[in-house]
């Protein structure tokens, strides 16, 4: 069983390799460049793009199972070679087919669904990764600034994601299944911030953002407008499915979902000084 994972050096990418490797696939990685993949041993590391799909038609030959993702890796732009892939993909010999999805419709996804391959669609919510966001404020001033602290999150830890993907592309039975996925608890700000200052040893302020300041501060840093629209209207009203707690993960692949403390725990020392 050989599993081709695209954007394998991305924050998911990497997880769903490491839960491939456990489950005793046989892993073929996609990436830009190779030599700066830093992937385990025993991945067998390749060339290629998706913006460019010539550029996979050698790593398809011998896959059974292909991960994909829907945006352009470089620039972050919806990738538009969702269908000469998928070609490619029934060509090889491809049986099952997951995407990461884009937080919306893309063409990506949408030729997934359309190619006639099991396909599943890995929706995560929020991502515990997130909270290295943090680390900087925390690093140099034991603080975290942030507006609107009390909002609910169900965030998700990467490896809970890369698992339900890994389960899909070596198990039956998950063909045409949209997958939410979230972690086991809804935190707010406070509950997170506790929680990375419980595993690093040391305490760590919260200090409230008005929403003035936090538009200033994300302005400041050059953040796109249509990014800060999205981020206060999430962080305002956060969508019921953003907030929710759901046992897909337990239901997938048969173990509870990681906690966030438990996240943490494995980050300290990103928030360390």
């Amino acid at each position: 069983m050989t599993i081709l994972v695209t954007g394998a050096t991305g924050t998911v990418g990497r997880r769903v390799v490491e839960q491939l490797l456990e489950r005793g696939a046989h892993v073929r990685a996609v990436t830009r460049d190779p030599a700066r993949a830093e992937l385990p041993g025993g991945v067998d590391v390749v060339r290629g793009d998706l913006t460019d799909p010539g550029s996979l038609e050698s790593a398809l030959e011998g896959v059974t199972g292909l991960h994909l993702i829907t945006f352009d890796g470089g620039l972050f732009a919806p990738l538009t070679t969702g269908e000469e892939i998928m070609r490619l993909a029934r060509v090889a010999g491809v049986r099952r087919v997951t995407v990461l999805n884009g937080g919306g419709d893309t063409p990506m996804e949408t030729a997934v669904r359309e190619s006639g391959l099991a396909w599943t669609v890995v929706m995560p919510v929020e991502f515990m990764a997130n909270a290295l966001e943090w680390a900087p404020g925390i690093k140099a001033d034991d603080v975290v600034r942030e507006p609107f602290v009390d909002r609910l999150s169900a965030m998700v830890h990467e490896s809970d994601i890369g698992a339900v993907a890994a389960t899909a592309l070596t198990e039956d039975g998950h063909g045409g299944q949209v997958y939410l996925i979230t972690g086991p608890q809804a935190l707010t700000v406070g509950d997170k911030v506790a929680a990375i200052a419980a595993a690093r040893g040391r305490a760590v302020e919260l200090v409230e953002l008005t929403e003035e300041e936090a538009l200033a501060g994300w302005r400041a840093k050059g953040m796109p407008e249509d990014v800060i629209g999205f981020l206060i209207a999430v962080y305002r009203d956060t969508p019921p499915e953003g907030r929710t707690v759901i046992d897909t993960v337990e239901k997938v692949t048969g173990r509870p979902a990681r906690t966030f403390a438990q996240w943490a725990g494995e980050h300290a020392e990103f928030f360390r000084p």
